[in-house]
């Protein structure tokens, strides 16, 4: 140890030494604690950049913005969502909360046009096909018939419900086609990447299994033409063409940046010769306008509407209607949603079929948007309207998924921790003139 009287003030900073004070005012240093500091500075010196130390896959580019939002869009989403939803949902929405805060649900949807083993692969996981997994022993009320045919041929369910509510009640069949595995009730397990065959198809497409149902409602039959108005990303238009019965498939988009996510997943799962323009167009036009472009012309028409998107507001502040820049293109989206939906009425043909979805729980953008499509087509356009009850789709599946009761106008899966798929909103109607 030794002495020093320094001339001025002397600081020392930092955790690697100390420094005591002698009763004549001398300091006294460690010469290890001198070093050490020494050593320390020199090596900060050297090493400006830390990043260099941490591995290129993990570096985040700095946000622009000084500070972060005091509320983010997922915040205002919840704050949204407890306002409404807690009052709509009642007791149930807890519950609902929950599972929209949690990890999603997928389903598989396979690729008939692949030569991939992923079927067999996927059921030896203990995945199932919940099309043809139905729940045999539900049954749905005494008057209704169900009816399941062999492997190979449609799934017919009957109903003998009467028609007072003025709903239609009609037989649906389901294409033997299309097939969508899930994991069994309450199991979390995640599905791995599909992987491509000899041709480049990929084996299977991973969506929320819910979005299968709507284009199961629609009911495609051999030969017909369909219209999907809001397509992109592609998950309900692939599942259609997997029915391997329709005539003619039109895929449109308003958005162009949406369409070419909508091309390139139509050609990493169909073959080329499916792709002609004899079979399909792929158009990125206002569908708004479509009554305009091409009207009476469709057997089956699928309206899946832009809307709150209630997981993606919940989970992700990119892209999030909720972002303060955005309110106002969020209050005007139940106005867009009717405005497509009477465009895609006016594009069936008399006879046609039509069905809303959405992946929402608002009703808002549920049922008051089919409300107001119907007065509008019925006093503006001399349309008349009927809806189809969905009650079989949802007592075949009820096994698989969660259905809201007592839903006055079309079926709703609701988000449940067990089966937690959804939210997805569907509601059928059937052009009469």
């Amino acid at each position: 140890m030794f002495r020093v009287r320094p001339a001025h003030p002397v600081k020392v900073c930092g955790t690697f030494g100390f420094v005591c004070r002698s009763e004549d005012g001398l300091l006294k240093l460690s010469h290890g604690v001198m070093a050490l500091l020494l050593d320390t500075r020199l090596l900060l010196r050297k090493v400006r950049d830390l990043r260099c130390f941490t591995p290129r896959r993990h570096r985040v580019k700095e946000k622009w913005a000084a500070t972060r939002a005091k509320y983010p869009p997922t915040t205002l989403a919840l704050q949204h969502f407890d306002a409404t939803y807690g009052v709509q949902l009642g007791q149930q929405w807890p519950s609902v909360r929950v599972a929209l805060l949690s990890e999603r649900k997928y389903g598989a949807l396979f690729n008939n046009f692949s030569h991939d083993a992923a079927l067999g692969d996927l059921e030896a996981q203990g995945c199932r096909d919940f099309i043809r997994d139905i729940d045999a022993e539900a049954q749905p009320c005494p008057e209704q018939e169900s009816e399941v045919v062999t492997e190979g041929e449609p799934i017919c369910v009957s109903m003998k419900k009467s028609d007072a509510d003025g709903q239609q009640l009609s037989p649906l069949q389901l294409s033997p086609h299309i097939k969508c595995l899930v994991f069994p009730r309450g199991d979390i397990t995640r599905f791995k990447p599909a992987k491509p065959d000899m041709l480049g198809l990929l084996g299977y497409y991973l969506m929320d299994a819910a979005s299968v149902l709507p284009c199961l409602a629609l009911n495609v039959q051999e030969g017909h033409n369909v219209l999907d108005l809001c397509a992109a990303p592609g998950g309900k238009s692939l599942a259609l063409l997997q029915s391997q019965c329709i005539g003619f498939l039109c895929v449109n988009d308003s958005s162009v940046s949406r369409t070419m996510r909508l091309k390139k997943v139509l050609h990493s799962y169909v073959p080329k010769q499916l792709l002609t323009d004899e079979k399909l167009r792929i158009t990125s036009f206002d569908g708004t306008k479509w009554g305009e472009i091409e009207r009476n012309t469709f057997d089956r028409v699928l309206v899946d509407v832009p809307c709150t998107t209630d997981r993606h507001s919940l989970m992700e502040d990119d892209n999030n209607i909720f972002n303060k820049m955005r309110t106002g293109e969020r209050r005007k989206l139940p106005q867009l949603q009717a405005e497509l939906l009477l465009a895609g009425i006016q594009a069936a043909c008399p006879g046609g079929e039509i069905v809303y979805s959405t992946c929402t729980l608002s009703q808002n953008q549920n049922m008051s948007v089919v409300e107001q499509a119907v007065h509008v087509a019925r006093e503006d356009h001399g349309i008349h309207l009927q809806v189809v009850d969905l009650q079989p789709l949802t007592h075949m599946f009820r096994k698989t998924f969660h259905f809201a009761p007592d839903i006055p106008l079309g079926e709703m899966v609701i988000p449940h921790l067990a089966a937690n798929f959804g939210p997805i909103y569907m509601c059928k109607l059937r052009r009469l003139t």
